[in-house]
């Protein structure tokens, strides 16, 4: 006899009947945590001490995730989102609550996610390091989408978990000049013939004026880059087109690269499209001078600067005459820091490529190492923190941009000898979940 597929309907995705919860906490990733009949139940938008209204939209064996409907008991820390595209942006998704709680909230899932995972307590929780809540990004990427039927092109940001772009006109997270140029921008794109070939817009407040990247698909006409010329020179912007092999080309100007400074301009770090930066220029100074001060290096020691981009806090770290060694996974950062450091006159510090999740132990830059510094992205460095074996660095400052993996890193820089002496937060990303932070390993005696 003949069988015929029926699908089964998906449980996990059935919609309940409206609840009223009681939200005890945030998580680690800012949504509201209620408990309902045994699991735990995560909802976007709400927060501790509110009882509100939801409806489950996903349910698991041991946890359901809810639709916010309504506000019963209002937080007293809840505040009214400043920008207008709150509720659809997908970017800052903690504005709701108040910025001195988004900061004790940060702070307290950092220390909880170390005290459980690594099963450590540090022997100092410093205070965070902060500054303005608003206005702060120095960049950012808009996206742009073209829509065939009104041949208009829109330009903003990306809808939250969603691809649709929501066309915005300002950025109250954005530098204000650069929030400034998108409404002038945007409107000067759509009257441009090739705006169908434009891709991402990127937008940077460098210390040497602003710039903004058109990433496009084929080539402009002579009259879109007159016109890009002429926009340039009304806002006093560098404008570059940048093709598909990542290639730029300098509209105006005379092929000016963005480049921020440390030091009372002594340290000058020159980068690129496409190179990693520090979107917060104010914390990144603060963040740098703290990594300085905790590992103090000192002429005539060794310091080992791993995820080390285009210098950032390897030149500083050799201000003082230590011997710094900065290795890179992406070789035209690395490049880009050689020339950093020989603009900067620091001889005593050099750059090499390699692959950080691979094994090190025949790399020749791979000897004494008397202090170390890790800077690595969302993943973590679990690979790279097993060369501590060999080279057991007297101090350890690891700058995590993900709490989860600080947390499993720990737990084998623990294991092999060393103590967590700091740690505290450092919030890069006020208004957002994400949280940046430093910690300090010191080696046992």
């Amino acid at each position: 006899m003949a069988q015929f597929f029926k699908a089964k309907p998906n449980r996990s995705k059935q919609l309940s009947s409206k609840l009223s919860l009681k939200v005890t906490q945030l998580d680690h990733l800012g949504a509201g945590i209620a408990h309902h009949d045994g699991k735990i139940v995560f909802i976007n938008g709400a927060l501790p001490d509110e009882t509100v209204s939801v409806q489950l939209t996903e349910q698991k064996k041991k946890f359901a995730r809810g639709k916010l409907l309504k506000i019963e008991k209002r937080s007293a820390e809840r505040v009214s989102p400043l920008c207008p595209h709150f509720d659809k942006c997908g970017g800052c998704d903690l504005q709701h609550l108040d910025i001195d709680a988004q900061r004790q909230h940060k702070a307290n899932t950092l220390v909880d996610l170390v005290n459980k995972f690594a099963q450590t307590q540090a022997g100092e929780v410093c205070e965070p390091l902060s500054d303005n809540a608003w206005h702060y990004r120095r960049r950012a990427r808009l996206a742009t989408w073209f829509d065939k039927n009104t041949k208009h092109i829109s330009l903003g940001f990306r809808a939250s978990s969603s691809s649709d772009v929501v066309e915005i006109q300002s950025c109250a997270v954005l530098a204000e000049p650069l929030s400034a140029l998108i409404p002038d921008l945007a409107f000067m794109l759509n009257q441009l013939s090739g705006k169908k070939a434009l891709g991402h817009v990127e937008l940077t407040q460098a210390d040497n004026g602003n710039f903004v990247v058109l990433r496009v698909t084929k080539a402009l006409s002579d009259k879109d880059k007159a016109k890009l010329v002429e926009f340039a020179e009304k806002h006093a912007v560098f404008v570059l087109l940048q093709g598909d092999e990542g290639q730029c080309e300098h509209l105006n100007g005379t092929g000016e690269q963005p480049y921020y400074t440390f030091d009372d301009n002594q340290v000058k770090l020159n980068f690129s499209p496409g190179n990693f930066i520090q979107v917060n220029g104010q914390i990144n100074h603060a963040m740098v001078s703290q990594a300085v001060e905790w590992l103090s290096p000192k002429a005539g020691e060794r310091v080992l600067d791993l995820f080390c981009g285009i210098g950032n806090f390897s030149l500083p770290l050799a201000k003082d005459g230590a011997e710094v060694i900065g290795v890179e996974g992406v070789q035209a950062m690395v490049e880009q820091a050689r020339v950093n450091a020989k603009q900067s006159g620091l001889d005593k510090v050099s750059f090499y490529h390699a692959d950080l999740s691979a094994d090190l132990s025949k790399e020749p830059w791979l000897g004494k190492i008397d202090k170390m510094l890790i800077d690595p992205a969302r993943a973590g460095a679990y690979e790279s923190m097993q060369s501590l074996k060999k080279l057991k660095p007297k101090a350890l400052v690891y700058v995590s941009c993900n709490p989860a993996s600080l947390a499993r890193d720990s737990e084998v820089i623990l294991s092999q000898g060393y103590q967590l002496k700091k740690i505290g937060l450092v919030d890069m990303f006020p208004q957002t979940h994400h949280l940046e932070s430093m910690a300090l390993f010191e080696l046992k005696n």
